[in-house]
């Protein structure tokens, strides 16, 4: 539901129970909270998606990465069940020790050689992307990784995505084949994304990085905004 139907149809209801002041300041989080929860990152290449939420001192890559040197980047965004999540991409990294020219969508389709590791499912996906997980809050190793996405056969111009927790995902520059942004929905259960780059093994020597904002779908964030105002009332109250 778009934000601009969801406050026509609801217009009067809301007044009625919430006083216009209510209502005037919800109709401002309409239309800035996507911009006023957007979240920047920097994620090197050598941002290994294996180590997400596991301890310093933890290996992954076979054995060539280790945590926090080649831990992932955390994204600090508060998520929700089902939230829809869009990412605005730059920059380049590359699998060696200099610069490959490479959008963020990568090369040719490869998979990791150790496969699943630290409770993380493997994925197929192009090399050198922006690859994202999500995760609750328990440390991945502690359960058994999903099974891993095939970004070769589901294709990289999807306009929405549902990953599982401790599965990798394609992000590449965010983009559809339109050139519109694509939609990455939070499972349920999530408290937590990293993001990385994808490699083979050894993330250590990589090159690059990508500049990444992560910004809430519009009525996802009004929503929650709305929701906060509410909550705000209730304790006036």
């Amino acid at each position: 539901m778009a934000v601009s139907t969801f406050f026509r149809s609801g217009r009067s209801n809301l007044v009625s129970s919430f006083g216009p002041t209510i209502f005037a300041a919800a109709a401002v989080v309409a239309f800035s909270a996507t911009s006023a929860t957007a979240q920047q990152v920097i994620v090197p290449g050598t941002a290994n998606p294996w180590l997400a939420g596991m301890p310093d001192g933890s290996i992954a890559g076979d054995g060539f990465d280790t945590a926090p040197a080649q831990s992932p980047a955390q994204v600090p965004v508060v998520l929700a069940d089902g939230m829809m999540l869009m990412f605005s991409v730059t920059g380049s990294v590359s699998n060696s020790d200099s610069a490959s020219g490479l959008s963020p969508d990568g090369a040719g389709f490869i998979s990791r050689e150790p496969g699943t590791e630290n409770g993380i499912a493997n994925v197929i996906a192009p090399i050198s992307s922006l690859i994202g997980v999500f995760l609750d809050s328990s440390q991945p190793s502690f359960s058994i990784a999903p099974v891993g996405l095939d970004f070769e056969t589901f294709g990289l111009t999807f306009a929405t995505l549902s990953p599982s927790l401790s599965q990798p995902f394609f992000i590449g520059d965010g983009l559809d084949g339109g050139g519109e942004f694509q939609q990455f929905e939070v499972p349920s259960g999530a408290t937590r994304l990293y993001l990385g780059t994808m490699d083979g093994f050894q993330w250590t020597g990589n090159f690059g990085s990508f500049t990444v904002t992560v910004i809430p779908a519009p009525g996802v964030a009004a929503l929650l905004g709305l929701g906060g105002l509410m909550a705000a009332r209730r304790r006036r109250n």
